[in-house]
């Protein structure tokens, strides 16, 4: 890790000293569950939505079993709720056919399930086994490339190009932060970049300030 990394990724480690992740699980497979009804939605609804689905369907085993149309109810207000009960259901029962009902641990195996792409195995290998693994949704994908630890146009590149640059015992905080920061500062629309400790390493501020220099000399 270069020098100019690691002075950002410390930073932003001494800012989001304790970040974590903010759905509300206890196992690995409410993670897998929630981490999956979390796309397109935020993590606050889903919270409010598993503790149902969690009731009725306290396992693999259960969620493989269950009905359809009964879980797609259940689900209803996270969105996509057709894909995704389909793919609940389907993730349950290749655990349950493929791992004796366990969420695996290792990342080909948990990307082998349906309705598992990168994005959620590695939170899943992150956040329940401890496994070092960088999860790029929406906010780590905008964030990375805005404060320059990536230039990529595409999440899964913005994620190889992160596992490169940054130090592996670093991983795991920087998913949480990076996550924290884009939800709640630097945020796709109306960035609070007044409040950002990082704009300066931020291509986006200094845009930003190109602009506005530009429209006051006119």
């Amino acid at each position: 890790m270069d020098a100019k990394t690691r002075e950002l990724v410390e930073q932003i480690n001494k800012e989001y000293l304790n970040a974590e992740c903010e759905l509300n699980f206890s196992n690995a497979y409410e993670l897998i569950v929630a981490v999956i009804l979390s796309a397109q939605c935020t993590d606050k609804r889903v919270n409010l939505t598993t503790p149902k689905l969690f009731a009725k369907y306290p396992t693999p085993q259960a969620l493989a079993k269950a009905d359809l149309l009964d879980v797609e109810q259940i689900i209803k207000p996270c969105g996509f709720y057709h894909n995704k009960a389909k793919h609940l259901i389907e993730m349950a029962a290749d655990v349950v056919a493929k791992f004796n009902g366990e969420i695996p641990k290792e990342k080909a195996d948990l990307v082998s399930l349906a309705g598992v792409g990168e994005k959620t195995a590695n939170v899943v290998l992150a956040t329940a086994y401890n496994v070092p693994a960088i999860a790029v949704d929406t906010h780590v994908f905008r964030v990375s490339n805005r404060l320059g630890l990536a230039s990529a146009d595409t999440p899964l590149k913005t994620q190889k190009q992160l596992e490169k640059k940054v130090d592996l015992n670093y991983w795991i905080m920087l998913h949480y932060a990076l996550v924290l920061h884009g939800r709640y500062i630097c945020k796709a629309i109306k960035p609070k970049c007044n409040e950002c400790v990082f704009a300066k390493n931020c291509k986006f501020y200094k845009q930003k300030l190109k602009n506005q220099s530009k429209t006051f000399k006119k």
